[in-house]
This record gives C-alpha cells, structure tokens and sequence, in this order.
C-alpha cells in the first residue's frame, strides 16, 4: 500500500514520519526529491516557493519506490498516485505559531493559515477520488499522532472519515 501522509507545512509530516521510519515503514520525504534534483523545479518569487510539477513528482516516485508498502511524505503528496491519503490538520493559530517557531514570514504564515482553515489539502485529495482520512495533529504529541497514524494503516477509518475537523469557529473571529 502506498500512503500519503500530507497537510499543510506544520502539521507534522515529517516528525511523524521519522518516527514510522524508525518502526520499520519506508518512508519516502518529498522534498528530499526535489532537493536531489530528480525533479525540475521554478521559482515562485512572488509567494518564495519552489514550484514542482506534480505529473514528473509522481514519475520520479514510482521509478524509485520499492517494492512494498511505503509512505509518501510531503504536502504534495496527495497529488500523487497512491492508495490512501492521511491529511494531518492544525488548528490555524497553533500553526501559525508553530510556524513562528521556525521563523517564517508572516506572510508565508498566514498564506498556510488561510489554507489550512479552507481545507485546501482536503479538497484537492478529495478531487483525486482515491480514500481520504483527516487528523487533528492540533493537541497531539508526536507519539500519539504515531499511534493515531498507526492506527489509520492497521484499517480504522471511520474515526477519521473526511469532515470532522473544522476551524470555522476561529476563522469567524478574524474578521
């Protein structure tokens, strides 16, 4: 089986990731790609972005994944040809201050709030039409998140089914 764990930049992929890299999974970061050039990337100089194109990520992953189950790592993932997608959610403020954390812009900040808070990432994966999970990251330490992602590959869907997440309370008091 081949999964995509993605989300917005600061959900926890790659924390979770390594973690699951650490239990046995093969575990395959995206960015790793694209920074060993297997891919062609632009410049996005007005959003401070590398621009992939999804079509030659997704050749260049399946020419270089082993056999086996694995997991795709990367907020582009859900993009890609794969049999589940795992959305990992925040809850904008949080990621934002998350996001802080790392020193990011606040432009960039509020780019990836607004994104998180319209489902961005759920829509897309939705658009794919493959099977889609959602998890709130939000109050999670890395272990628990493990454990709930662990949980999802071992075949628990529904506590995780598409629409239980919501932001709409914190995104009606920017305005």
């Amino acid at each position: 089986m081949i999964v995509a764990l993605t989300g917005t930049p600061g959900t926890g992929k790659s924390t979770i990731g390594e973690l699951l890299r650490s239990s046995g999974w093969t575990v395959v970061e995206l960015s790793d790609i694209v920074r060993d050039g297997k891919v062609s990337t632009s410049l996005d100089t007005e959003r401070g972005s590398l621009e992939v194109d999804p079509e030659e990520l997704d050749k260049a992953v399946s020419s270089t994944l082993p056999s086996g189950d694995a997991l795709l790592i990367g907020h582009l993932s859900h993009l890609l040809t794969v049999d589940l997608i795992i959305i990992l959610r925040c809850r904008p403020s949080v990621l934002a201050e998350r996001l802080r954390s790392r020193g990011w812009s606040e432009d960039k900040i509020w780019e990836n709030m607004e994104a998180e808070a319209c489902d961005v990432i759920l829509v897309e994966s939705v658009e794919m039409g493959g099977e889609v999970v959602e998890l709130d990251t939000t109050s999670l330490d890395p272990s628990q998140a493990v454990a709930a992602v662990e949980e999802i590959l071992a075949g628990e869907r529904e506590k995780y089914a598409i629409g239980h997440v919501d932001w709409s309370d914190e995104v009606m008091g920017w305005f």
